[in-house]
């Protein structure tokens, strides 16, 4: 079993930056994929983005392009969430999601509300 624990939330201005983080309980793989979504009060969750462990391939969803960055260190199992220029619109509540061997794990989501 494993467990995600994400932290990095917070309230912060039009424009703003913040870095968010996920933290696995034991190991990360080179099959394994970490990504980022977000659930915002009335909507569906939304992918933000993903990364391939191994390779570090990356996707993003079309709202976020050039403004936030996945990233990953596999030597403290950890992925991590870059947002700059960070707009009203992406206040949510920001999930970590892993997935291995056809198997989907989440953390319990970090609140991140941009406001001024």
């Amino acid at each position: 079993q494993v467990q995600l624990v994400e932290s990095g939330g917070g309230l912060v201005q039009p424009g703003g930056s913040l870095r968010l983080s996920c933290v696995a309980s034991g190991s990360i793989f080179s099959g394994d994929t970490m990504g980022w979504y977000r659930q915002a009060p009335g909507n569906q969750r939304e992918l933000v983005a993903v990364i391939i462990i191994g390779s570090g391939t990356t996707n993003y969803a079309d709202s976020v392009k050039g403004r936030f960055t996945i990233s990953r260190d596999n030597t403290k199992n950890t992925a991590y969430l870059q947002m700059n220029s960070l707009k009203p619109e992406d206040t949510a509540v920001y999930y970590c999601r892993l997935s291995r061997l056809l198997r989907d794990y989440w953390g319990q989501g970090t609140q991140v509300t941009v406001s001024s």
